[in-house]
């Protein structure tokens, strides 16, 4: 996996993992699973696509009002799991989350193609659908509505930065001996530990 010492910096030891995912993972390198805890304490996971990455955190956008942005608002903690089969990797985080900025948000919203903003209008995420018709028939009301000019960012749509405070790589070995090296934040470092697979 590392050597020794390991990288003192976790945050770059993530990006140089993801740039060998994204050129060998055929596809969504940036997939991961995000982890929430619910109004009744349970934990609810579902696949997401990580936007940026930095030694601020770990970004990703959605509906607010959707069951995840619901359970990040009401319980700003979560853990995310990249897994890489074609690298045999895999990288856990833990954390607290907080909302990116407005800022951060239109940039992000105003990049993503123009069918993509369109439905982030017209999909009211994680709540019923009586069919599919009235899905596509928002999707006509909104592409009409917004035929010309920009496309504003709804107020209900933004992201969040998960902030980690424990990261673990997982790298697989041979008869189940795998490598396990976890970075803990302690201050304003790192110090790390190594897990038994």
């Amino acid at each position: 996996m590392f050597g020794k010492p390991p990288p003192q910096d976790p945050i770059e030891a993530f990006l140089s993992w993801l740039a060998e995912a994204e050129a060998r993972e055929p596809r969504d390198a940036t997939a991961m699973t995000l982890a929430t805890v619910g109004e009744d304490g349970m934990p609810s996971a579902r696949m997401v696509l990580l936007k940026g990455a930095d030694a601020r955190g770990f970004v990703f956008y959605t509906n607010l009002e959707s069951r995840k942005g619901r359970h990040l608002l009401a319980h700003p903690k979560a853990a995310l799991v990249f897994h890489w089969k074609s690298l045999n990797r895999q990288v856990r985080l833990e954390g607290e989350v907080e909302p990116v900025t407005d800022a951060e948000a239109d940039t992000y919203f105003a990049s993503r193609p123009r069918d993509s903003r369109i439905g982030a209008w017209a999909s009211a995420q994680s709540r019923p659908l009586a069919g599919r018709f009235e899905l596509e028939k928002k999707v006509a009301e909104y592409a009409l509505k917004y035929a010309v000019g920009d496309i504003p960012r709804p107020p209900y749509w933004s992201g969040f930065r998960l902030k980690p405070r424990q990261i673990e790589f997982w790298q697989e070995g041979m008869f189940r001996l795998h490598d396990r090296l976890v970075y803990y934040r302690d201050g304003d470092s790192w110090r790390t530990e190594r897990l038994y697979p």
